[in-house]
């Protein structure tokens, strides 16, 4: 399942906004990427997400493929919009 969203957090991605992302995304089984400019990133990864630097704005892509990607999915744009 892939979705593309605008980031939209007040804070912006700072460093616990980044933090709190990876470990909701471990909380699931799903394999689980950010796309941004041709970057391929693992939610997982807390440096692979530091690499993006997102700031509001940008439009990035949810990647999860697994059990339970709907869920994932919905979880980290959440995360990222503010919704």
């Amino acid at each position: 399942m892939r979705k593309t969203v605008e980031v939209q957090m007040d804070a912006g991605m700072e460093a616990r906004p980044i933090a709190l992302m990876v470990q909701t995304a471990n909380q699931f089984s799903s394999h689980l990427y950010l796309e941004m400019d041709g970057k391929h990133v693992n939610a997982k990864s807390i440096m692979g997400m530091m690499s993006l630097v997102l700031t509001n704005g940008v439009v990035v892509t949810i990647d999860a493929e697994g059990t339970d990607e709907v869920e994932a999915v919905e979880a980290l744009e959440r995360l990222l919009t503010g919704k």
